[in-house]
């Protein structure tokens, strides 16, 4: 049984994101919420407040054991660009692009022998 859980609109870039992304794919729902818990990167809260959430759709929606879980998927999609402009030299404009970020978990069961 797959359970979905997603984060959208999340103002941090992409890129900085996927780092936390990394650690995570493919560990155990546990050890994800663990390794998340001492990572010291800004995306590890949002991130580990979406994990929280993934396992409660799994224990309340579809009954299953969250110890039996584990991060199949994850994946890291760019957002919308907030456009800003900042003062530069001789009136011209420069553009800032503050990028967000779309995070999709999927946990799924541990297969049993």
């Amino acid at each position: 049984m797959k359970v979905n859980s997603t984060l959208r609109y999340l103002r941090i870039a992409p890129r900085k994101v996927r780092l936390v992304a990394n650690l995570i794919r493919g560990k155990r729902a546990e050890q994800a919420q663990t390794i998340l818990r001492f990572t010291t990167r800004a995306a590890s809260q949002p991130m580990l407040k979406l994990l929280n959430s993934a396992m409660a759709n799994a224990k309340n929606n579809f009954h299953l054991e969250t110890s039996d879980l584990y991060v199949s998927k994850i994946s890291v999609d760019e957002g919308p660009k907030l456009k800003r402009f900042r003062a530069r030299a001789r009136g011209q404009a420069a553009e800032i692009q503050k990028k967000t970020s779309h995070i999709n978990i999927t946990l799924e069961e541990v297969k049993k022998k």
